[in-house]
């Protein structure tokens, strides 16, 4: 060992001096030890030294062992490295545990190699610190081990692991002991390919921190493995990050598995979300085919610097395949760069399954899914004691599915070994991605069994529950303990004399407990859930009969004094009293819920599958059960028990005549009729025939198939065959192709059988944040038709990916879709990501936002490298790919639209600048004007919201605009006259019998289950925003929805409009305003990928168009009941469906994200007051697309003078007086609405630089 003897180690100084260095400069770290150890070339004998010479196991390859055996090359290695311009240096003992030093049989030494390594680093640190008087510091790393906590080794068992939480922890703080004693200066816990190996590292590096009184910073360091950015065991980055934040490292980052280029969008997400220092180490590039790094030392270094640049990193070093020379070049690169700013958290409770969960202001209330408690669920529970865990999985699995957020477990039944349960169920959940992809609830009334529980789950869970019910001390430790594992804790309002029954006992005990735990231990108050207890009502017992008051009541205080603290409950108990009658009890829990919830109530244990809406009750229910929730009369409970039993409840086509001449035809003309035709019926009995009488079976695909779709091409091309047609051929051509699959594989097992050779590979993907898909699954099915293999990723795909798979999958075309307005800002993302990469093949742009010239104005430029083109329908897709994939035709072909692009940007900049705009102040003086006081704003029927969870779909039909369904097959013209079509009107008219045919399928057997929310608010115009008031004294804003204003200069009088100016402006008039979200149902998904799995497109298209147009007409049937019913201004009219589909009544139902106000972020308000996802289960993507694709959305305005406009342009003073208003930055306004910008940003950003 060395006999270096190191300075006594300071872990506060040691923090203070790393941030005061990190706030100046960007930190460096070192690069690969064992690539250095490699260029040594050490034999068994170098391994073994004097020392272990005789030892009997080979100890080659044991690297960490070398600081026992070859001390002295060891330090060079670290010196190397400092004199490289690495600030940190880890030690080498990345396998330095007894876990994986049992593969050696050096378990015995774990102790004293960490030791030795520490004092090595220490001793080459000091050499440096001579040598030109720089400041160095030794990091302890701490590997992954080489066995996982979350992942079975054995497939056929996915609840066995090979190892417990107790053994890694014990064998990382047996670790952790030797690299403190030895000198590590801080630690280092890195490669975490499952976090909850390094949640194991955090337990232990706390229990030796208290053992030995002090405490050193900690790094940590995860490692992405997937191109959608997970870990080997899941997790996203921002999951990852909420379930290691409670360390509270001095940095978080990535290593490993990928190179500075693959990292870079990952370590983007973390910079954004990580409210400490990032750190990067990525590897030297990709290994070569022999295991090898190639990548050069600058271009390593240029990509990092390019991070620094980008601000997403304060740490920058390097992994597999770095060098000393590496680190060099680095160390040049961001010399003089600044250093990332570390963002302020705000205090939101951050959850962690597989995917992240943050409980922000924009999320009413949280679903804990009740049903996997046995204590709870007699179903659940006999199949736990039956050990059928399959089909309690499928009980899991079903409350996720239902819209439970989070998921409790509960094992406390007598006859079980509840701690061995809990953690059977929990690791098998681990391997259940649809389950485990939400946070865990651990539930127990044994504390053993809770902490059980936290040592299977790799996420952030929440405990539930502690109490003081055994005094302060045990509640404190509890607590820490909970804290070790980064879990949030539900705190019963429980003390030494026992539950809170009380107003006053509840606020007593949750006042006392916030303060021990957030004064006393440091506990954060976000991760505090109180719960104040909830207790069963109309039981017959009087004292009972306040027990709903006292905890709305109580939430209600604790939620204004206790400040972030959250509140839930399991809400069940309320309704105990009538066990046996579901409805009731379903109408009780709704009426509770409504109340507690507008009380401050965030979160409640319930069966997500049985919750009602508090709107859809039957009114007299609803009143009976809000007599006794809310203790409202003395004979509530007799009211409601005789009311009781009245409410008890559970809570083909035929064949037609058809010409068969064409079965009389050879095969191979057979095959074409069917392919031309659309025919399926004979398609398996043909294709057998073909594959009989051919000598492979690619024969038959290459031969007559493809004959036969080379005539539906020709067909197509020319005009003769349009787009559902073409569609119908595909489903023919899948499903011949799918019958010969097996054939063929069976060939290529037996002798290697060719593969179908393609015209070219095109990759396709909906961007990220985006849902829509319909145009991109019909070019998809254009281009198969025409011998091209399609690579389609789906939708919300992030640009990492979409890369990564063209390099993997060498595509010849990136194709790209979208349908909101932030997608064509994501486009122009990816395109610049080409380019910064080098990519320089075709780049299709295509959706219904996007346009000639956005691609001209805003893609083309960022994508110089290749070749970025418009395509603005399926029919044109296979002529453009063609052009762009011939060697002969693509120069002249790019030429052509580098020429045009050139021609549509110059037009543009002409036009936009010829257009007059005005300045905003001159804009909002020429603001529409109306006669207010002779004109009495209506007052809606209700105020609030109003839920309709099922409606009528056969009421739809009739008001379905059908136009648009056409438009979408790519048939142009309007509905009903495009059935008599001169050239289209035969498609047409057959589309138009499928669709009908479906359509009756779609009512009868109700495919679908729409479902809308709507609400009216009393409200108000501010200038260009419409304030929204919690009640009819205007007193207190409840919301405001913000608008943007034509800048456009008008001519002949006309206003420049903005949606606020059809709302009385405040104090004039008491004025309203309507909201709505409608949804056709998340049906559609699961039935189109039914079609897709059969191979048949053409439904599976189809039901989304129909979806598409259910969304449609039920936005209009419901504008339609608020016109005549619910706000009532318009009871007499009548219009028949044309007239409708005109908009020829009086009123509109803009919608964020479209023209009259461009901006999708205005949806994050409209759905926060609807509580859309709660109540009709539509949510919003991060680009704010609305999820599920067929659903609409939007504000009702009443004013008999309100139309539909468009804000087009706007200038820098609005986007400043908007950010303003909206309370974010100018950037964040900029880029949601960079398409109706009418200036460069970036000549602002260059002034702010300067």
């Amino acid at each position: 060992m060395s006999s270096f003897i190191p300075a006594p180690v300071d872990g506060a100084e040691i923090e203070r001096s790393l941030h005061a260095a990190a706030r100046e400069r960007i930190l460096v770290l070192d690069g690969a030890m064992g690539t250095q150890i490699q260029d040594l070339k050490l034999s068994e004998a170098d391994f073994r030294g004097e020392r272990f010479k005789g030892f009997n196991h080979d100890l080659k390859g044991n690297n960490d062992i070398i600081a026992l055996t070859q001390g002295e090359a060891l330090r060079d290695i670290h010196l190397a490295y400092f004199r490289a311009g690495a600030d940190i240096v880890e030690t080498n003992t990345f396998s330095g545990t007894s876990i994986a030093q049992a593969d050696y049989g050096m378990e015995a030494y774990v102790y004293e190699l960490n030791v030795a390594c520490s004092r090595i680093a220490r001793e080459a640190a000091a050499i440096a610190e001579r040598e030109d008087g720089r400041r160095r510091f030794v990091a302890g790393a701490i590997g992954p081990t080489n066995r996982t906590l979350s992942i079975s080794p054995d497939v056929n068992n996915p609840g066995f692991r090979a190892v417990s939480f107790d053994q890694v922890r014990d064998s990382y703080a047996e670790q952790v002991r030797g690299l403190i004693d030895g000198g590590s200066e801080l630690l280092l816990i890195e490669t975490i390919f499952d976090t909850l190996n390094a949640k194991a590292a955090i337990v232990a590096i706390e229990q030796v921190y208290r053992e030995k009184a002090l405490r050193l910073p900690v790094m940590i360091s995860g490692t992405i493995t997937d191109l959608s950015g997970r870990t080997l065991s899941g997790q996203t980055v921002e999951a990852f990050w909420n379930a290691v934040r409670h360390a509270a490292p001095l940095t978080i980052g990535l290593n490993c598995a990928l190179g500075a280029r693959e990292m870079r969008a990952h370590i983007k997400d973390m910079s954004r979300i990580a409210d400490t220092l990032v750190c990067a180490y990525p590897n030297a590039g990709l290994p070569n085919e022999f295991g090898l790094y190639d990548e050069r030392p600058e271009a390593t270094a240029k990509m990092l610097a390019e991070f620094a640049d980008a601000g997403f990193v304060n740490v920058v070093g390097g992994c597999c395949g770095t060098t000393p020379g590496h680190i060099e070049a680095i160390a040049q690169a961001v010399a003089g760069k600044a250093p990332r700013q570390i963002p302020e958290a705000k205090p939101w409770l951050r959850l962690a399954g597989l995917e992240p969960f943050t409980l922000d202001e924009t999320i009413p209330f949280v679903n804990v899914g009740e049903r996997t408690n046995v204590t709870g669920s007699a179903k659940f529970r006999k199949l736990i004691t039956a050990g059928d865990y399959a089909a309690a999985l499928d009980v899991a699995r079903d409350q996720v599915a239902n819209g439970a957020q989070v998921i409790d477990i509960n094992m406390d039944e007598g006859l079980l070994d509840s701690e061995k349960a809990m953690t059977e169920f929990c690791n098998l959940i681990a391997s259940e991605p649809d389950i485990s992809r939400v946070p865990i609830m651990v539930d127990s009334s044994k504390f053993p069994v809770i902490e059980a529980g936290l040592k299977t789950i790799q996420g952030k869970p929440i405990v539930n529950s502690i109490s003081m019910k055994e005094g302060e001390e045990a509640f404190l430790e509890q607590a820490r303990i909970c804290r070790q594992y980064g879990a949030a804790v539900v705190v019963m309002a429980f003390d030494e004399v026992g539950q809170a029954d009380t107003f006053q006992r509840k606020i007593e005990i949750c006042t006392r407990a916030y303060k021990l735990l957030t004064e006393t231990i440091g506990f954060p108050p976000e991760d505090i859930i109180f719960d104040p207890n909830i207790f069963a009502v109309a039981t017959g017992i009087e004292e009972h009969d306040n027990y709903g008051n006292d905890f709305i009541d109580a939430t209600r205080a604790i939620r204004e004094t206790l400040p972030h603290a959250h509140i839930s409950g399991g809400v069940s108990n309320l309704s105990f009293s009538f066990r046996g009658n579901e409805k009731v009890r379903e109408a009780m829990h709704s009426v509770f819920l409504y109340h507690a919830i507008k009380a401050g109530m965030d979160m409640g244990i319930v069966n997500a599958g049985q919750l009602g809406s508090y709107d859809d009750l039957d009114p007299e229910l609803r009143e009976l059960c809000e007599d006794v929730v809310l203790n409202r009369r003395k004979d509530s409970t007799e009211r409601l028990l005789e009311a009781a039993p009245r409410f008890k409840g559970d809570g083909s086509v035929a064949a037609s005549g058809k010409d068969l001449a064409w079965r009389e035809l050879p095969v191979e003309k057979r095959l074409e009729h069917a392919l031309v035709a659309g025919i399926t019926e004979f398609i398996d009995v043909d294709t057998e025939e073909a594959r009989l009488k051919a000598e492979k079976p690619l024969h038959v695909i290459e031969g007559p198939l493809m004959a036969g779709m080379n005539v539906v091409g020709d067909l197509f091309g020319s005009g003769k065959m349009f787009l559902p047609q073409v569609v119908k051929s595909a489903r023919v051509m899948k499903q011949a192709v799918a019958y010969l699959m097996p054939y063929m594989e069976e060939e290529k097992r037996l002798n290697g059988g060719s593969e179908r050779s393609a015209a070219g590979k095109v990759l396709m993907a909906t961007v990220k944040g985006d849902v829509h898909d319909i145009g991109k699954n019909i070019v998809g099915v254009v281009l198969q038709c025409n011998n091209y293999e399609v690579i389609d990723l789906g939708v919300m795909v992030p640009t990492q990916k979409i890369l990564e798979t063209a390099r993997k999958e060498n595509v010849d075309i990136i194709g790209l879709s979208g349908l909101i307005t932030p997608s064509l800002d994501e486009m122009v993302t990816v395109a610049s990501e080409m380019e910064r990469e080098g990519f320089d093949i075709p780049l299709l742009i295509g959706g219904a936002t996007t346009s000639r010239v956005h691609t001209a104005v805003k893609i083309h430029p960022a994508y110089e490298k290749g070749q970025a083109v418009h395509v603005n329908d399926a029919s044109r897709a296979v002529g453009v790919v063609s052009s762009l994939l011939s060697s002969e035709q693509k120069p002249g072909y790019v030429a052509g639209v580098q020429a045009e692009y050139a021609k549509v940007a110059e037009a543009h900049r002409r036009s936009e600048a010829e257009k007059q705009r005005l300045p905003l102040a001159r804009a909002r003086a020429n603001a529409f004007k109306t006669d207010w006081a002779n004109y009495t704003p209506p007052k809606p029927s209700f105020l609030g919201t109003r839920t309709f969870r099922t409606y009528d779909i056969a009421d739809l039909v009739p008001v379905i605009d059908w136009t648009p369904f056409f438009q979408t097959w790519e048939l142009k013209g309007r509905f009903p006259a495009i059935l008599q079509d001169e050239k289209q009107g035969e498609a047409a008219r057959a589309l138009w019998d499928d669709a009908q045919a479906m359509l009756k399928r779609v009512v009868e057997e109700r495919w679908f289950n729409p479902k809308a929310v709507i609400g009216f608010w009393p409200a108000n115009a501010v200038g260009d925003d419409i304030r929204l008031y919690t009640g009819e004294s205007r007193q207190e804003e409840l919301a405001t929805f913000h608008g943007l204003r034509q800048q456009l200069s008008k001519r002949d009088g006309k206003p420049n409009m903005c949606l606020s100016d059809f709302v009385a402006p405040e104090g004039i008039a008491p004025d309203y305003i309507g909201t709505f979200v409608v949804t056709a149902g998340a049906e559609e998904e699961r039935i189109s990928e039914k079609f897709a799995r059969d191979n048949d497109d053409y439904r599976s298209i189809m039901v989304k168009a129909l979806a598409d147009r259910f969304a449609e007409a039920f936005a209009e049937r419901m504008h339609q009941l608020v016109r005549k019913e619910f706000w009532g201004y318009a009871p007499d009219e009548t219009f028949t469906n044309d007239e409708l589909i005109r908009e020829e009544y009086r009123g509109i139902r803009p919608a964020p994200g479209y023209p009259a106000q461009p901006d999708h972020t205005e949806k994050e308000t409209l759905f926060r007051l609807l509580e859309a996802e709660r109540r009709v289960g539509v949510k919003l993507t991060e680009s704010y697309a609305m999820w599920p694709g067929s659903s609409v959305s939007g504000l009702y305005f009443a004013h008999p003078e309100a139309y539909y406009f468009g804000v087009a342009k706007v200038e820098r003073d609005q986007v400043e007086d908007y950010a303003a208003r909206k309370g974010m930055t100018i950037e964040e306004v900029e880029r949601w609405l960079a398409p109706i910008l009418n200036y460069d940003t970036s000549g602002y950003r260059l002034q702010a630089a300067e």
